[in-house]
């Protein structure tokens, strides 16, 4: 209690760039970023819960990724915004606090997600017959719930212990959000325990999912290479490349983080790799996972259809009224 007590004055988050000479311009292209982002999610969890074409399994995970995706983004991105228009770039002591445990809680929980969706994919593949009994609602929500357990875990875990270690020095985090080893490099003791700690949980907590992923998508590959339609096989590739690259940016960048060693940092680096999977991520996951399929599209034209159809209607009881 002590410690957080001492702890608890205002930090500093000297932003993505430390000092921008057009910070108009980089609050217009991150605004951008976040709009589309926060749309395409917000679009296709409606989606999803609109048409009853989408209530499978694969799209109640998709469901799930959309729901994380819009809560981080908006965890971190319109503080950093705010922060490009201010001068007074202050995050209070429990606001620092509050960023870390969504953050982590978010971000574990997807990469567990991640995983299992992964292994959806290959069940749906490589067993499309036993498909129905492996991944029934109840299996589905298992994993989802399992997936938020998990990134809590992670959050309830690794905050309170963050927060606690006194922070005697510079109170200038050189971050745009509360990232963790950002807001570590500010304490006056840091032990090496915690720091084995904080390094075991990350790797257990990358390195399961990745395993998942890893081996679901080779047999995925391996499968679509054997099939007879070269029509099939090229649709296939493209999706699965496609979401190979997507996995592969958020989990490389969190890879570097999180468990490589400090020598292979710098500050500036390490900031940019952080935007990859905070700020971009976000916005590629609903358009690469979801928006390009075509259940997808079938359901979204047929919301927009029904939009306009609502708002002609509307037009045309007013034109008789008047």
């Amino acid at each position: 209690m002590r410690a957080i007590y001492e702890n608890s004055t205002d930090f500093i988050l000297l932003g993505l760039i430390t000092h921008p000479l057009f910070p108009g311009v980089i609050f217009t292209v991150i605004f951008s970023i976040f709009v589309v982002a926060v749309t395409a999610n917000v679009v296709m969890i409606l989606l999803i819960h609109v048409d009853s074409r989408l209530h499978t399994p694969m799209y109640f995970l998709l469901n799930h990724l959309s729901i994380m995706d819009t809560v981080y983004i908006c965890i971190i991105v319109p503080k950093m915004l705010q922060d490009l228009l201010s001068k007074e770039k202050t995050i209070s002591f429990l606001g620092c606090a509050v960023q870390i445990f969504l953050y982590a809680t978010v971000v574990g929980a997807e990469f567990f997600l991640l995983g299992l969706m992964a292994y959806d994919r290959y069940v749906a593949v490589c067993n499309p017959l036993r498909y129905p009994v492996l991944m029934n609602h109840r299996i589905c929500l298992f994993m989802a719930v399992g997936s938020w357990f998990g990134g809590s875990l992670d959050g309830f875990i690794l905050t309170p212990i963050t927060m606690t270690f006194p922070y005697c020095g510079s109170r200038k985090i050189n971050h745009f959000f509360c990232e963790i080893p950002a807001v570590l490099k500010l304490s006056c003791k840091v032990t090496p325990l915690y720091e084995t700690l904080m390094y075991s949980c990350c790797v257990l907590m990358l390195l399961i999912p990745i395993s998942i992923i890893s081996v679901s998508y080779t047999q995925i590959l391996i499968t679509v290479h054997r099939m007879n339609s070269p029509e099939g096989r090229r649709k296939a590739f493209a999706t699965c490349s496609s979401h190979i690259i997507v996995v592969s940016v958020f989990y490389g960048a969190a890879l570097y983080t999180y468990v490589l060693p400090s020598s292979y940092h710098t500050q500036e680096k390490d900031k940019v790799v952080s935007a990859f999977y905070t700020i971009l991520t976000p916005m590629l996951n609903p358009l690469i996972y979801s928006l390009r399929n075509k259940d997808v599209s079938a359901a979204l034209r047929k919301m927009l259809g029904r939009f306009t159809s609502t708002h002609f209607v509307g037009v045309v009881d007013v034109s008789i009224k008047q």
